[in-house]
């Protein structure tokens, strides 16, 4: 039997908590508070989102949101109704400063306490800024749904827009721009872009591709300054000395978790919130989505993934330990994600970091049509895919789930059409 009672249960392994507190109303916070429900918890639940708006869904802010295809209002993951429905205590424009792991609360910036017998951190990640940035206007960053609409307006044919970083930000936000007659510079320091995550040969290829659609796409281009006139930017100097000119920079090189305000708690935090493979962090605290580094069992390392996909999916498994603690299980899944860039849907499973050999295994690089298979160790680690079908990879997907060797996989058993 469910518990309703506000204080009499502890929220560890082996009960279900009568308080429930989501710090983050994001898409892993929201499919906690659902999978909650869903299961059918009847006692309290509380979800504390800094931002004044219901949760919405943050992957077309580089996207649709930059092209005009959807509006802000179409971002929403859940109707005020359905929110409603769900019958939680929804704090809106409020923000977590503390946790008291003894006395079960977490604190608010007005002061204010909410107890808890369970806790979900969910309050995922900030992009990174460059050094003397801060106030200039023309400088953005692609996180929130205010991010994209001021970037969005400043976005018109025949301007110049300059992206720092060529990652899947700074890539999207780039495309972007490019289709409504911007002219973009992307600069990179790395030799090759997403090497790191997809290997050279994959990254050679798109940064063909922005190439091909007109991106002067610079790598080896380290930033030293932005520059700026009056509080606005005029441009970007390289530390080669040369000048980048453009009155809008994008500004995509990596994230920071939002884990300051659990400082001094007690927590476990290392580039993040630091779970065990049940996602928990501490009795009674679980971390959820993009702020949560746990371990995963099917990989056997720690990963920290900044995805749609597992902050929904992570959400949802918490919530089922909560409900079910005795039938609770590791969250072990094949990460997915997946990026629009131009023309082309790419698509990820498994765990790419790391890898140790790619193999191009259907299709061509040079077309943009191809997938390639990564090892880590033995095993078939991941699956990344450039304008095929997502059918097409249901075959790896299920390969990487089952530990399948790579020679198995790899050595001609295994097709991308499976």
């Amino acid at each position: 039997m469910l518990s309703n009672s506000p204080t009499g249960v502890s929220g560890g392994a082996g009960s279900v908590p009568g308080r429930v507190v989501v710090v983050g109303a994001s898409a892993g916070g929201l499919a906690a508070a659902e999978g909650l429900r869903r299961l059918g918890y009847a006692g309290h639940v509380t979800i504390v989102g800094n931002e004044p708006h219901l949760p919405y869904d943050r992957p077309p802010l580089s996207k649709q949101i930059l092209t005009g295809e959807l509006k802000p209002g179409q971002l929403l993951l859940r109707s005020a109704a359905d929110i409603d429905a769900l019958g939680v205590d929804l704090r809106l424009g409020e923000t977590a400063v503390g946790v008291d792991l003894e006395g079960r609360s977490v604190i608010l910036a007005g002061g204010a306490a909410v107890g808890y017998d369970a806790l979900v951190v969910a309050t995922g990640v900030r992009p990174r800024r460059l050094p003397g940035t801060e106030g200039l206007r023309g400088v953005h960053a692609l996180r929130t749904m205010e991010d994209a609409v001021t970037l969005k307006d400043r976005l018109r044919p025949g301007g110049r827009l300059v992206v720092v970083g060529a990652g899947f930000i700074g890539a999207e936000a780039a495309a972007s721009a490019r289709g409504l007659g911007m002219e973009v510079t992307v600069l990179e320091p790395a030799a090759v872009p997403l090497a790191h995550a997809l290997g050279e040969e994959v990254g050679r290829a798109l940064t063909r591709a922005h190439r091909d659609h007109g991106v002067d796409l610079r790598t080896g281009a380290a930033v030293e300054e932005v520059l700026s006139r009056d509080g606005q930017v005029t441009g970007v100097r390289l530390t080669d000395g040369s000048v980048v000119s453009g009155r809008d920079v994008v500004v995509g090189i990596g994230t920071h978790p939002n884990t300051e305000w659990l400082a001094g708690s007690g927590l476990p935090l290392d580039d993040g919130l630091v779970c065990d493979e049940f996602s928990m962090a501490a009795p009674g605290v679980y971390g959820v989505g993009d702020v949560a580094r746990w371990h995963n069992p099917l990989f056997g390392v720690t990963m920290r993934i900044e995805h749609r996909t597992n902050a929904a999916e992570q959400g949802l498994a918490v919530a089922r330990g909560l409900v079910e603690p005795a039938a609770r299980r590791p969250f072990a899944p094949v990460p997915y994600f997946w990026s629009d860039q131009y023309d082309m849907k790419i698509q990820a499973y498994g765990y790419l970091r790391g890898h140790e050999e790619v193999a191009v295994i259907d299709g061509d690089l040079g077309a943009r049509r191809f997938a390639a298979a990564y090892r880590r160790g033995d095993r078939v680690a991941g699956i990344a895919a450039v304008g095929l079908p997502p059918k097409t990879l249901r075959a790896w997907r299920a390969a990487i789930a089952a530990r399948r060797s790579w020679a198995e996989a790899v050595g001609g058993t295994l097709t991308a059409a499976g």
